[in-house]
């Protein structure tokens, strides 16, 4: 093994995964980094393949959005190989928690320089996710957009299936267990953060971070969906806990049940459904940063 060797996982699917690899290909060469890349025709998944050839490598890179990180979590966590981050998503929401660049060669210059920071993982019924767990709303976004869709159009894919959901959203009951008490509530959508930014341009809570050992979580408790449009910049900008329509706190575990399963939307993928008990595990993964 050198000195400086990297799994590359580039996600060919993702919205400038396939495009980007010559470009990936040579930066990581101009920058030192010998890596090894998985043959096309290998269909195990990121997190298998990570810990087959952990003797291997020294590091881990990923190409694409959060779903491409949140595939390769369980890898990461059994390994514990550092992870470098390559922007090549839709929303690149995680480098945006983390203070990433979102440009190719300079987020390869922070990999080659080597400097690290462990951050924190969720957990979901045992399933680990860097930025953000949904239920609702964003599930039933998630279940909407497809990856067809994301790459032609991006952010605004986004916007416009959501908008076209919110109008048929109707509200459900839920079930909290956290710190000792017990709440329900009737709610449109129900948020579990560990990172700050999620679904392109929302922010769990204002001030957040990925190494807070903390969970952040929100509900959403609008009874007409158009009462989001007055939320939305609250939205954005994390503060939206201020409002009377929405309950939000910070815990280490919670459990949540619904009258009905409903699914789980982690890092954009629907990885397990209700009742789930969400989890923190505190410096993880070590993630190279600036």
């Amino acid at each position: 093994m050198t000195a400086n060797s990297a799994l590359l996982l580039v996600n060919p699917n993702s919205r400038r995964g396939k495009e980007s690899l010559p470009v990936v290909r040579q930066h990581l060469s101009r920058a030192g980094i010998v890596y090894l890349e998985l043959p096309p025709e290998n269909k195990e998944s990121p997190s298998t393949a990570i810990v087959r050839l952990a003797d291997q490598v020294n590091s881990v890179i990923v190409g694409g959005g959060d779903g491409s990180l949140n595939s390769a979590a369980k890898g990461l966590l059994d390994t514990g190989l550092p992870l470098g981050v390559l922007p090549l998503g839709t929303a690149n929401d995680f480098a945006r928690t983390m203070g990433l660049p979102l440009d190719l060669a300079t987020a390869i210059d922070v990999i080659a320089k080597g400097k690290t920071a462990p951050i924190d993982l969720g957990e979901a019924n045992g399933h680990p996710f860097f930025n953000v767990a949904s239920i609702g709303f964003s599930a039933d976004l998630a279940m909407s957009l497809t990856e067809k869709a994301k790459k032609r159009w991006g952010k605004l894919g986004y916007g416009l299936v959501a908008a076209r959901l919110l109008a048929s959203s109707r509200l459900f009951t839920a079930t909290l267990d956290h710190d000792g008490r017990t709440e329900e509530l009737r709610t449109l959508q129900l948020a579990v953060g560990n990172g700050r930014f999620y679904g392109g341009g929302m922010t769990v809570q204002a001030d957040a971070t990925a190494t807070d050992g903390m969970l952040d979580f929100y509900s959403l408790e609008v009874d007409h969906w158009w009462k989001l449009l007055r939320l939305l910049p609250s939205l954005r900008k994390g503060t939206h806990g201020d409002w009377d329509d929405v309950r939000a706190f910070s815990t280490k575990d919670l459990t949540i049940h619904t009258s009905k399963p409903r699914a789980v939307n982690l890092d954009g993928e629907l990885k397990t459904e209700t009742p789930v008990r969400f989890k923190i595990r505190e410096n993880a993964v070590p993630v190279f940063v600036p």
